[in-house]
């Protein structure tokens, strides 16, 4: 199973980011573009794991869920990686209680380092990628998506569980949900 942690941001914001790959879509219809429904931020990769480690990982994350207490998270504008002028991806800007989200993301990595799962990143930073170019040496169309993201705000989630995903063939099925917040 190929296996990652990470938080969902909402009916609404989903359903508006939904909207706003549409309307980009149409810029760079080349491009891979993530499935809406798929929306997420990642807070850990994990990578192929072994079906029969799954109730390990459930038991060293379910502590964490209670620990966190939900938190609103926005998406506003956004940018590339690679080339300026052929970049290789379009994501949109994470903005609010990032300090929360951040806190959380760390808090995941340390509950799962114990069973061999180590950050891919020195330091979190959340972004929503919106889409990849099917290019080798990036796509132009993508910084013109660019441009068009930073006039555009997609609005407020709220950020209230922790998920365990798996992917297959471009698919997220959710493996575990941890609610946030006390009980």
């Amino acid at each position: 199973m190929r296996l990652f942690t990470a938080v969902t941001l909402g009916d609404t914001l989903t359903a508006e980011a939904e909207r706003g790959i549409e309307r980009l879509r149409a810029h760079a219809p080349e491009a891979k573009w993530v499935k809406p429904e798929g929306v997420h931020l990642t807070l850990l990769f994990l990578g192929d794991v072994d079906p029969s480690c799954v109730s390990l990982l459930h038991d060293a994350l379910e502590p964490v869920g209670p620990r966190h207490a939900p938190f609103v998270l926005s998406v506003e504008g956004g940018g590339t990686f690679g080339a300026p002028t052929h970049p290789s991806v379009l994501w949109a800007d994470v903005r609010g209680a990032l300090s929360a989200l951040k806190a959380l993301q760390a808090d995941v990595a340390l509950a799962l380092a114990p069973l061999g799962f180590a950050s891919e990143h020195r330091e979190y930073t959340a972004h929503l990628t919106l889409a990849r170019s099917k290019r080798p040496h990036g796509d132009p169309a993508l910084a013109a998506c660019a441009r068009i993201l930073g006039q555009e705000s997609w609005g407020q989630g709220l950020v209230d569980r922790l998920v365990l995903f798996e992917s297959a063939g471009g698919h997220y099925t959710s493996r575990l949900e941890i609610l946030l917040g006390a009980r």
